[in-house]
Parts: structure tokens; C-alpha cells; sequence
């Protein structure tokens, strides 16, 4: 019997659930705000590509995409709710099958909430689903080795640091080095316990 996934996903502060097309006022004042703290380490817009940020088509058409993963099994997304209020997104993509058993992941939080474990305790709701629910075997994060926020998740995390990938990803038009950071199903079930008490448990 095919077990039925969960839509939402809850942590000790914070709901994570798949965005909407009526989540677009609240995701744009996010963004806009923190534009400064967030593009630097985004991918450019391809040229021509609608505004997914000043455009509520394009947005709900992002949304879509990321339903038509979740359907297929490759990607799930979810926006992070802080006190019912929109706080950033962690998306869990390119899962790949068969003998690999892999998925890649990916944050961002509002600056605002930066700083005050939210995005850890997202991350190890994300580790949940993604190896008790979706029983994968291992989950990567690659993250720009000056980008010092999101290397400190992944350190409180205490990601293996896998070394650096060279050119790995072209940011803002450049193509930028990584330090891939992972954790696997084994290393999940050693610490799903401690993980819990520290980030989940009330």
C-alpha cells in the first residue's frame, strides 16, 4: 500500500506548507525587503523571464511548477510559516531514484528571522520527511563558502563537509565555488534523537 504524504510539516515553532497563488502579497513584501540579502546568492532571472517577484501570474506559474514536482515525486517545496506569518521557503529538489536515493537542498529566510534557528529547525523537518517519509538516502546542500549565514546552518547542522566543488553553480552570472555539505540515512537515524530534542521537541 502506497503510503499518502503529508501536505504540511510542522516543527516546534513553525509550519511548512506548499505555497499558494494567494501567498503572493505576503511572499512579495518578503522578498522586496530583503532583495539585498537574498539575490547575491540566487541564480539571475533568465533574460525575457517575467518578474516572479512584481508579477502574481508568474508567481502562481512558480507554484504550479513546483506542484507538478511534488505530483511526479522530484521536488517538494514549502514555504516557512512563522506565527502564521510568511518567513522564507526550504525546498527539497532533484530527487533522484534508483540506486543514488538523493535530493538537494535549498533555504532562504527573511532577514528579519535570521539568526534565531529557524532555518535549522526547518532544515531538520525537511530531513524528517525527506528520510522517514520519502526514504531517501542521502541529502546534499551547497552552499558559497562566503555565504556565512548559510554555512553556520549547515556547522549547527553538523553537515559533513564534503570539500569544494569548483565552479559549481553560475550565481548573479558568475559561476561560483560550493562547499557541499551531506547527510545521509545512516548518519539521520544516529542522530534523529538529539536533532529532535534539540530543534523539535517543545
Amino acid at each position: 500500500m502506497i503510503r499518502a504524504l503529508p501536505l504540511e510539516l510542522r516543527g516546534r515553532r513553525m509550519l511548512l506548507r506548499p505555497l499558494a497563488a494567494s501567498d503572493f502579497e505576503e511572499w512579495r513584501e518578503v522578498r522586496r525587503r530583503c532583495a539585498e540579502w537574498l539575490t547575491k546568492w540566487e541564480a539571475a532571472p533568465l533574460p525575457g523571464a517575467p518578474d516572479v517577484v512584481e508579477d502574481p501570474r508568474a508567481f502562481a506559474a512558480r507554484c504550479g511548477a513546483r506542484e507538478r514536482e511534488r505530483q511526479m515525486g522530484t521536488g517538494f517545496g514549502f514555504g516557512v510559516f512563522v506565527d502564521g506569518r510568511f518567513g522564507g521557503e526550504i525546498n527539497l529538489s532533484g530527487i533522484q531514484r534508483g540506486p543514488f536515493q538523493n535530493g538537494y537542498v535549498g533555504y532562504w529566510i527573511d532577514e528579519a528571522l535570521a539568526g534565531k534557528g529557524y532555518t535549522p529547525e526547518a532544515a531538520v523537518v525537511l530531513f524528517r520527511f525527506a528520510f522517514d517519509d520519502l526514504d531517501l538516502h542521502r541529502m546534499q546542500v551547497s552552499i558559497i563558502p562566503r555565504n556565512l549565514a548559510s554555512r553556520r546552518v549547515a556547522e549547527k547542522l553538523d553537515l559533513r563537509d564534503e570539500g569544494t566543488a569548483v565552479r559549481y553553480l553560475k550565481i548573479n552570472g558568475v559561476w561560483e565555488d560550493h562547499i557541499r555539505y551531506a547527510l545521509t540515512a545512516e548518519e539521520w537515524d544516529e542522530r534523529r534523537d538529539a536533532y529532535t530534542k534539540e530543534w523539535l521537541s517543545p
